[in-house]
């Protein structure tokens, strides 16, 4: 067994697993990866399996790692600005590591989030099933309180030598766009006005500041509902509720379990990690799609790693 260990912690980089599911009956919520697309191909880059527990790095900061033996890593999601002994590293790869060098992550230049896997995950004791990090709950992560990574921690694994691949060019995502992101319409949407549903499918909506592992809040010209108060029900994943203000909040991994906001309806998990990877201020707009279409688009991109070369497969 050997380790990163950590010289320089960031603001914000925790270890996620898949998530935790089968305990929301308990109140406690996934955790998991918010950009699951970025999380899986940096674990298929080294042939991991689904689950593997990889380090999730919000917006850079300085983090800064030091291997303590040779070994192959790689990196997908946002470019972090992520350099190996100074060198640019650029993200959707993988890439050797020799023992004593330096691996640091500094200001974002497209998307938010980087993930950084290691061969076989990251080791740690599952807690609740899981070893998804989740601050707020204090559960999960290397050390099984979720907490985030602090110098002088060390990120044990296997070290190997693994062949150097990158992600194919068509699975990559352009962060500098502006997304659409797909809804899928709730039991709710009848109660917004015909002028509501329009604008919430027909104007941009801005990424507000007010942005965590929780939800993200979107700005724009207030919707209106009919209905101002529900008995409280359970939250899905990219829930998008509107409360009274009119301003959408959609709701991601670290969500509260229930809620009693009326519902537009619910992002798509892809959707979710678009969303997940966008700055401040950047414009996003929704695109209604059904719940099959939804199914079988999450079907296939799950089954594009659900064997050990989704290099050759079109997940």
């Amino acid at each position: 067994m050997t380790a990163l260990r950590v010289e320089r912690a960031g603001p914000l980089a925790l270890l996620q697993d898949a998530g935790r599911f089968g305990v929301r009956r308990l109140g406690v919520t996934q955790g998991g990866p918010l950009d699951l697309h970025g999380w899986a191909w940096a674990n298929a880059l080294l042939g991991n399996s689904w689950g593997a527990p990889a380090l999730e790095i919000a917006l850079g900061g300085g983090l800064t790692l030091i291997a303590e033996s040779d070994s192959t890593l790689a990196l997908a999601g946002g470019d972090l600005s992520a350099t190996l002994d100074g060198e640019p590293l650029l993200p959707w790869q993988s890439f050797s590591i020799r023992a004593g060098q330096r691996l640091t992550f500094a200001a974002p230049k497209t998307g938010v989030r980087a993930y950084l896997a290691a061969p076989g995950g990251f080791q740690a004791e599952p807690v609740l099933g899981s070893v998804a990090s989740v601050v707020r709950e204090e559960l999960g992560g290397f050390d099984g309180y979720g907490r985030t990574l602090r110098a002088g921690d060390r990120l044990e694994f296997r070290p190997a030598a693994r062949a150097l691949r990158e992600v194919p060019q068509d699975r990559r995502v352009d962060y500098t766009s502006a997304p659409l992101l797909a809804l899928i319409p709730g039991a709710q949407i009848g109660d917004f006005g015909g002028v509501s549903l329009y604008r919430a499918f027909n104007q941009d909506w801005r990424v507000d500041e007010r942005a965590d592992r929780m939800g993200i809040r979107l700005t724009g010209t207030p919707l209106a509902c009919a209905v101002d108060s529900m008995i409280s029900e359970g939250i899905a994943l990219g829930a998008v509720q509107v409360p009274p203000d009119g301003q959408p909040i959609v709701l991601l991994n670290d969500r509260q379990t229930i809620g009693g906001y009326p519902r537009l309806g619910a992002l798509t998990p892809l959707a979710c990690s678009r969303l997940a990877q966008c700055a401040p201020g950047q414009s996003v707009r929704f695109v209604a799609q059904s719940l099959y279409r939804a199914q079988r688009e999450h079907r296939r991109f799950m089954a594009g790693f659900a064997s050990d070369a989704p290099f050759s497969r079109d997940g």
